[in-house]
């Protein structure tokens, strides 16, 4: 089976005709340095839900590997508040450095916060349940998922 994944390097025109197509045959035949490409002309948005859909793509490889309880849990830690989510929260963030957040959008923001804050609290709780199981820190489970501490300023 080969997967032909057709990119061009001219991000600029082709953003505005369509999006990159991935094509499927008979062969495959994949040029990373092409995907790369193609992934490099996507909006930061779409980015992040490429990036997404990898790390869930890996997870669920990884996830085959291993018995039940532990996929639960990898799911958990590999589940997240949607993109829309933190997209608003970094807008409002914004508007907070700049002093121009309105009241309605500091309440918005204070709920936005705790969405997040509760959605990070259940994957860092399945983690420290993994960990558990496999016997292994926190931090060795992090690096083994790969997964990277948030820089919080």
């Amino acid at each position: 089976m080969t997967l032909l994944l057709l990119l061009t390097s001219g991000c600029p025109l082709e953003r505005q005709l369509s999006m990159p197509k991935v094509q499927v045959t008979s062969q495959i035949e994949l040029d990373f340095d092409a995907i790369l490409k193609g992934v490099a002309c996507l909006e930061t948005s779409e980015l992040e839900q490429f990036v997404e859909k990898v790390m869930a793509l890996r997870a669920q490889r990884r996830a085959g590997n291993v018995p039940k309880n532990e996929a639960d849990l990898l799911q958990e830690v590999n589940r997240s508040v949607s993109q829309e989510v933190r997209k608003r929260y970094e807008e409002l963030r914004v508007k907070v450095q700049e002093e121009t957040l309105t009241a309605n959008e500091h309440q918005e923001l204070v709920q936005l916060t705790d969405q997040i804050e509760l959605a990070d609290a259940e994957r860092m709780r399945a983690l420290i349940a993994l960990a558990q199981l496999r016997h292994i820190s926190v931090d060795t489970l992090m690096d083994q998922l790969g997964i990277r501490r948030p820089l919080r300023a």
